[in-house]
Order: C-alpha cells, then sequence, then structure tokens
C-alpha cells in the first residue's frame, strides 16, 4: 500500500524534470538608442506635440480632415481589428478561470442478465416485491466544473500578449491617423498646385495668342514668313493642349481626396491664393529620442516585441506539467419521482489530473524554438521601425532646407524670364530679334513658372511630411 504514493511522486519528479530541460535559445536584446540631435543645433521645441487643428491654419483642409477620420474605410477597417483584439483578451482571461456549467440528462440501458451487473440488478430489490426495471432509464439534474489550474502563468502570460497586441492595434490606428492626415494635406496642397499651374497655362495662352497676332500682321507686312506664323501657333495649341492635362490631372487629385474622405466624386472646396501665400511657421524636431514616445508605428513595434517575450514563457511552460480539476453536484436516478431525494440519489465526483509530455516532445520544441525566433525578427522589426523614423525627419529636415534655397533661386529665375518675354518681343517687333527667340523665351518662362510651382508644393509636401515623421496628428 506504500508503493502507490511513492510511485506517484516519482512520476511527477519525472515529469518536472523533464519539463525543466527546455532547449537553449538565441537571446537578443533591442537596441533602442538613438542620436542625441538631428544636427549640430539643439532644439528643445517639438512641433509634433502640436495638435493637427492647429498645424494646419486652412478651414479647407480641416474640414476635409475631419471628414476623412470620421468616412474613411480603411481607418474604420482597423477600429474594427481593434474590437478583434479586445475579444481576444477577454476569451485568454476566461481560459485561466474556472468553468462552470449545468446540464440534464436522460438515457436508457440494458444489460444481459448473465453478466455481473446484470445479476446484481436481477437479485436487488429497490423496495420490498419491486426489482429494478428493464431496460433501466437514467435521469440526471447538476451543475459541473473544469479548471485548468494556472501554476507556471502559463495561461496568464497568453492573456497579457493578447493585451500587448491590442494595445499594437491602437498604435496602429493612430498611426493609420497619422498618415491618412498627412495624405489628405499633401493631396489638397497638390491640388492647389495644380490650380496654380492652370492658371499659368491660361496666362501663357494669352500671351502667346497675343503674339500670335502681331506675327499675323508682321506676315501681312512681309517682315516674315508663313514659317513663323506656323510656328507660333503651333506653341499656341501645344499650351492649350497642357490645359487639358492639368484640368484631367485636377480631376484625378480631387477624387484622390474624396477617396480618404469615404464620398463620391465631388468639388473639393478651396482656395487656390492661399497656395502662394508665406509658407507656415518654423518646424521644430526637438530630440531624436522624443520619436521613441511621439511615434505610433514604433509604440506599436514596441508592444508586438513584448507580446513576444510573453509568448516565448506561454511555449517554455508547455514543457512543464499541468494541473486540472474536475468536478460535479446533482441527483441521479432510474425514477423521476426519485430524482431530487436527498441524500439517496445525490451524486457528486472531484477529480484531479496532472500530465506532463514526457516522449515525443518535438511539436512542443518546434513551437518553442518558433516563438523565439519571432521574438528575435521582432527585435529586429523594432530596431529598424526606429531607424527609419529618425531618417525620415532627419531627410525632411535637410529637404526642408534645400528646397527652401532652390525655390529662392527658382523665384529670380522665374523674375527674369518674365522679363525677357517682353524684352524679345519689343525686339522680334523691331526686327532686332527672330521669332525662335520669342518662341524659346516663351517657352522658357512657362517652364520656370512651372518648376516654381513645384518646387512650392513640395515644400508644402516637406513642411507634412516632417509633421508626420516626428508623430504628430494623431493627438
Amino acid at each position: 500500500m506504500n508503493i502507490k504514493p511513492i510511485y506517484i511522486l516519482s512520476m511527477c519528479c519525472v515529469a518536472v524534470l523533464t519539463g525543466c530541460m527546455t532547449p537553449k535559445l538565441k537571446k537578443k536584446e533591442a537596441d533602442r538608442s538613438v542620436p542625441e540631435m538631428f544636427s549640430q543645433e539643439t532644439d528643445e521645441e517639438n512641433s509634433a506635440k502640436v495638435p493637427w487643428k492647429e498645424y494646419f491654419k486652412d478651414p479647407h483642409l480641416i474640414t476635409l480632415i475631419d471628414t476623412a477620420l470620421e468616412n474613411n474605410q480603411e481607418l474604420n477597417i482597423i477600429l474594427q481589428e481593434i474590437d478583434i483584439s479586445q475579444n481576444e483578451i477577454m476569451a485568454r482571461k476566461g481560459e485561466y478561470l474556472p468553468s462552470v456549467g449545468i446540464g440534464a440528462g436522460t438515457g436508457v440501458d440494458k444489460v444481459g442478465r448473465y453478466t455481473r451487473n446484470g445479476a446484481l440488478e436481477s437479485s436487488t430489490d429497490i423496495k420490498p416485491g419491486k426489482e429494478f426495471p428493464e431496460p433501466l432509464p437514467d435521469y440526471s439534474v447538476g451543475a459541473f466544473a473544469t479548471w485548468e489550474i494556472d501554476i507556471w502563468k502559463k495561461l496568464r502570460n497568453a492573456k497579457n500578449a493578447a493585451v500587448k497586441r491590442y494595445l499594437a492595434t491602437i498604435e496602429g490606428k493612430n498611426f493609420m491617423v497619422t498618415q491618412l492626415i498627412a495624405e489628405i494635406a499633401n493631396s489638397y496642397y497638390e491640388l492647389l498646385a495644380l490650380d496654380n499651374q492652370l492658371e499659368i497655362i491660361k496666362q501663357n495662352i494669352q500671351i502667346q495668342s497675343d503674339a500670335l497676332e502681331v506675327v499675323k500682321l508682321q506676315k501681312q507686312s512681309t517682315r516674315v514668313t508663313e514659317l513663323a506664323v506656323r510656328r507660333f501657333e503651333a506653341q499656341v495649341l501645344n499650351t492649350k493642349s497642357l490645359q487639358f492635362e492639368i484640368e484631367q490631372r485636377i480631376i484625378e487629385t480631387e477624387n484622390r481626396i474624396n477617396f480618404l474622405a469615404g464620398r463620391f466624386p465631388q468639388r473639393v472646396e478651396r482656395d487656390p491664393g492661399a497656395f502662394n501665400q508665406a509658407l507656415p511657421a518654423e518646424v521644430h524636431a526637438g530630440i531624436p529620442s522624443e520619436i521613441l514616445a511621439n511615434r505610433p508605428d514604433i509604440r506599436a513595434a514596441e508592444q508586438r516585441l513584448e507580446a513576444a517575450k510573453l509568448d516565448i514563457k506561454v511555449a517554455r511552460a508547455r514543457f512543464y506539467p499541468s494541473l486540472g480539476i474536475s468536478s460535479g453536484i446533482g441527483f441521479q436516478s432510474f425514477d423521476p419521482s426519485y430524482l431530487l431525494n436527498s441524500p439517496e440519489s445525490l451524486a457528486y465526483s472531484v477529480a484531479g489530473d496532472l500530465a506532463a509530455p514526457l516522449i515525443n516532445r518535438n511539436a512542443i520544441k518546434a513551437a518553442y524554438l518558433n516563438a523565439n525566433a519571432a521574438q528575435i525578427q521582432a527585435v529586429y522589426e523594432y530596431e529598424q521601425t526606429i531607424l527609419n523614423a529618425y531618417i525620415e525627419v532627419y531627410n525632411q529636415l535637410n529637404n526642408i532646407d534645400n528646397l527652401d534655397k532652390s525655390y529662392q533661386l527658382k523665384s529670380q529665375q522665374v523674375e527674369a524670364l518674365t522679363e525677357s518675354i517682353e524684352i524679345s518681343g519689343n525686339l522680334f517687333q523691331s526686327a532686332r530679334a527672330d521669332y525662335m527667340e520669342v518662341l524659346l523665351t516663351q517657352r522658357d518662362a512657362l517652364e520656370s513658372r512651372f518648376e516654381l510651382t513645384e518646387t512650392r508644393m513640395q515644400q508644402m509636401h516637406a513642411w507634412v511630411d516632417i509633421y508626420k515623421a516626428l508623430g504628430g496628428g494623431w493627438n
């Protein structure tokens, strides 16, 4: 009689020892270090902390962003993913709590008379002169419970990992908000740039049409040939064709904004004159370490990394014994009239089991090694996200500076070429310049004005992109 407890204790020790023999893992810690500054000058302010309604001043743009934040389908899809992640927490939490249920059942059983149970039933009276019924009915009603004791915190760690992934989905939503605001703003400023280019084309069509009329008059006075007239006509027609290309791009840009705002094609309200106003206030980058807290994509990567670490603990716990308890209590009888008689019809049970993997644990080992590989992968993804964020900010800071210098030079170029149009026209009328000089001057002036508009649009994009790179907009 003393052998059984020793035997059971020995088996438990073997199970625990085999559980402790887990494979060795490669370890890698995340490197969270970033340079101390973005440039040689320290900037204590940070534009990412400015709310987007204060960062963007254009009332039409603010209305568009508000509409997009409410109606954008992709953002609403992400909101549903947050609900899914939250429900996953509920499911994981329920796994380490006792499971309790109630039930009722009925059945019938017929055993052979010349069997052990049959012989017992035939020789036993329930009451004097009354035998067991044949076949034997069975009625039961009661409650039952099962519970896996979370002695190694396997289930709790699984729940905590689900919490981390839920937080990561929230940060993913915040990152999506930042992306959406930036995309709406960039498309809006592109639309303003196209409006200005369309106005430039219309002005050039008028200038070229006036020059064409002058050339026609000069042909009548035999001062130029038909070749000059045709060349001027060709230039007017080419510029008019550009007008329709710009109008098509305007339609496509408007509908890109409408798609982001979750609405069907319609005119986007805007003020084209706002494009040529002074650029917004200076952007402050702060210190690089602030992007770790400001950028939602970095925080999401960090939450996924923490979840991956918990997954390793969950996978390791599968090597150890699991302890389960099951119990039930209720009433059971072959006759409904006896069902609620107590204590005669009272039935209850309590059982516990301890089980651990002993042989052929390859599946558990594979899951454990995969969890570790996923954790190392999450470390690299986290470091990559930090590196990408720093480079984005660094690039945009230099982009803003270089675009400012380029815009100043292109402004001088446009001014010089605009003056040269009138000069070349006067020289042509006094026969001191040929028509090719006039045509080339007009073409160069048009291209320079287009390039100036493009540069201004790039400046607006850089101003938006640096706000996004710093992690602004979502809060």
